[in-house]
């Protein structure tokens, strides 16, 4: 049960974090849900190491959706050459 609700908070996150970052029309579903629980991995490592220890169900969503954010834009980076 609880894989189905990593995939579901990561599928939110990952849509959400589409949606800031403008990448909402180039992606899938599927894409989707993989950046967000990438993020969710990326923010779980960088918050604690910045003091922010987000807790529950909304702080999951919160630190996928901010580690989703910087996924996106470093990938940005790469094939664009800017954020944006």
């Amino acid at each position: 049960m609880g894989f189905i609700i990593w995939l579901i908070v990561g599928g939110i996150a990952g849509w959400l974090a589409s949606i800031v970052m403008r990448t909402n029309a180039q992606q899938g579903i599927v894409l989707n849900v993989v950046v967000g629980i990438v993020g969710a991995f990326i923010g779980g490592w960088l918050l604690p190491m910045v003091g922010l220890n987000l807790g529950g169900w909304t702080g999951l969503l919160i630190t996928a959706l901010i580690g989703a954010i910087i996924l996106l834009a470093i990938v940005n980076l790469f094939r664009r050459g800017s954020v944006r």
